[in-house]
């Protein structure tokens, strides 16, 4: 039977003197070299798992928040007062929010979507020259108006935190009966 034996080198270490015994392999010379660690490195890559990025509520809020009054503007602007496109801009967004907030903020999606829906309505809901009693009233007619879209952007949101959250490991410990359960002991 062989024996494996490895190099050692008498080479000086970081200290200055002799590091024997330790195993120091040989460094790849060349384009050769190059071109297998540029290979590995890509290797590496294609098969690392990058992780997902997350939001916190409180960045998922600002974000819906954000994107919801830019729809309502620019639909105020080209079709004079929020409608479809703020509509599907607005559940598009939900459900991203719903997509990327992190686990343990799961709430803030479907809670900040009616809350951005209603920022977006107050501040282009259109008040007809009426001062402050029109802007209310264009505020509540818009909300009752679109309340189809709401409605749809807040459920779609909180059904995809319900499944997220069912996909979600337990975090509480296992009683001991169902343990044994698992086990295939007997429940006494």
């Amino acid at each position: 039977m062989d024996q494996h034996s490895a190099r050692t080198s008498a080479a000086p270490g970081p200290g200055g003197e002799a590091a024997v015994g330790v195993y120091r392999a040989p460094r790849p010379g060349g384009q050769a070299g190059a071109a297998a660690a540029v290979r590995l490195a890509a290797a590496r890559l294609r098969t690392a798992q990058r992780p997902r990025p997350r939001l916190t509520g409180l960045g998922i809020g600002l974000l819906t928040t954000a994107v919801t009054v830019a729809a309502a503007g620019l639909d105020a602007l080209l079709f004079d007062g929020p409608g479809v496109f703020f509509g599907l801009v607005f559940v598009a967004v939900s459900a991203t929010a719903a997509v990327y907030v992190r686990p343990y903020d799961l709430v803030a999606a479907p809670v900040a979507a009616p809350i951005a829906f209603a920022v977006a309505i107050a501040l282009t809901a259109d008040s007809g020259g009426g001062g402050l009693a029109g802007h209310l009233l264009g505020v509540f007619t818009g909300l009752a108006l679109m309340t189809g879209w709401l409605y749809a952007g807040t459920v779609l949101a909180a059904a995809i935190v319900a499944v997220r959250a069912l996909r979600l490991p337990s975090r509480r410990p296992r009683s001991p009966r169902n343990s044994a359960a698992r086990q295939g002991r007997s429940r006494r």
